[in-house]
């Protein structure tokens, strides 16, 4: 049986950071995916926004890693020559009566540690984005974009560098305790392995169940998005305020600066990850045209177009409150439950963090 000293299971952007940050900390690491690329699933369906850090509970995991994250990422892209671009955001206000939630916005922001927000009267929002409808806004100047792609790709080769090992086409399909570490089934062949850092993103459940660890149940939702037949007239993200499960219709920008809007929430009955269904409904295109015009009253007719849809792994249900991170650690094992938005952005920190519950690598 081959041995390795930790073993990442999941090639999507937080597992490629966490081999990256303990294959250059020396350790000697093999990531294990069971597609056939690297991030096919969490990691290629999502809006690539880079976030400031405004949504989350002050001292939750998804606050402090977002935030620290953010810059981490920033630098990163920086350093690595990967393409990004901080454009901006506007969390948008559509009603007077909801300028106070703007308000609690930025508290909640400024907690965290956010200290660049910037709120606006509907003058200043119009010199901003004339083409947006709003009594109000929150400039948040340090959000922005990422090619995840080419984020992924650098962590890889940074990771590869450094002595790791990736292992396509490889699922994990159980595992046991074994002489102080772990026994893995890796399709036809065993791997031990002294650690074993679950990033499997919508399998992540599965997989733990599967070495004989319970994980709390994982809820999924599906967010479409569709994209924007010609240029739209903004050149910053643009949100509405969060709803119930998600952030809200919302437009983003890709770097060659074509919009598209999305994700609304759709909750998914149980069922196995990899039976779920990633259509996007043209039928759903009236409702999407309906909440973008709440702040964008011009939007042509038809002009939106199904594009993709991702689906989010939550640790909480409908109308229950948003869950936090769930960095799990037992007996050599660390399970990462819950990873989605800002999982993105907070890969780097997250890296660290599983990096730090491992410890110090034996002298």
């Amino acid at each position: 049986m081959d041995q390795v000293e930790v073993a990442v299971i999941g090639a999507g952007v937080v597992g490629l950071a966490v081999a990256r940050e303990l294959a250059l900390r020396g350790r000697e690491v093999v990531v294990i995916e069971a597609a056939g690329a690297i991030g096919t699933g969490i990691s290629s369906r999502n809006s690539e926004v880079v976030h400031a850090g405004l949504y989350y509970p002050a001292g939750s995991l998804k606050a402090q890693l977002c935030v620290r994250g953010r810059q981490l990422l920033y630098d990163y892209c920086e350093a690595r020559g990967i393409t990004h671009r901080r454009c901006g955001k506007l969390v948008v206000a559509t009603r007077e009566a909801d300028l106070p939630r703007l308000l609690e916005l930025a508290a909640k922001a400024a907690a965290n540690g956010v200290g660049d927000l910037e709120l606006l009267d509907r003058a200043a929002v119009r010199a901003l984005e004339p083409a947006l409808r709003a009594e109000g806004a929150l400039w948040s100047p340090s959000s922005g974009i990422v090619d995840s792609h080419g984020l992924m790709t650098a962590l890889l080769g940074d990771a590869q560098r450094a002595g790791a090992t990736l292992a396509l086409a490889s699922p994990v399909s159980g595992g046991m305790r074994r002489d102080g570490g772990w026994q893995l089934q890796v399709g036809s062949f065993e791997l031990g392995a002294r650690h074993v850092v679950n990033a499997a993103g919508l399998f992540a459940a599965q997989v733990s169940a599967s070495l004989g660890v319970a994980a709390p149940t994982l809820r999924f939702a599906r967010g479409h998005y569709f994209s924007l037949a010609g240029r739209a007239p903004f050149s910053r993200l643009i949100y509405p305020l969060p709803v119930d499960g998600g952030l809200g219709v919302h437009l983003t920008l890709d770097l060659g600066g074509q919009a598209r809007f999305g994700p609304d929430v759709q909750w998914l009955p149980d069922t196995a990850p990899d039976a779920l269904d990633y259509a996007v409904d043209p039928a759903l295109a009236p409702a999407f045209e309906a909440e973008v015009r709440s702040y964008w009253p011009d939007l042509p007719a038809g002009a939106l177009a199904p594009a993709y849809a991702g689906i989010r792994p939550k640790l909480s249900g409908p109308g229950e409150p948003a869950a936090d991170f769930r960095i799990d650690t037992k007996a050599g094992l660390v399970n990462l439950l819950g990873i989605e938005s800002p999982g993105l952005t907070a890969s780097l920190a997250l890296a660290q963090a599983v990096a730090e519950r491992l410890g110090e690598r034996p002298g």
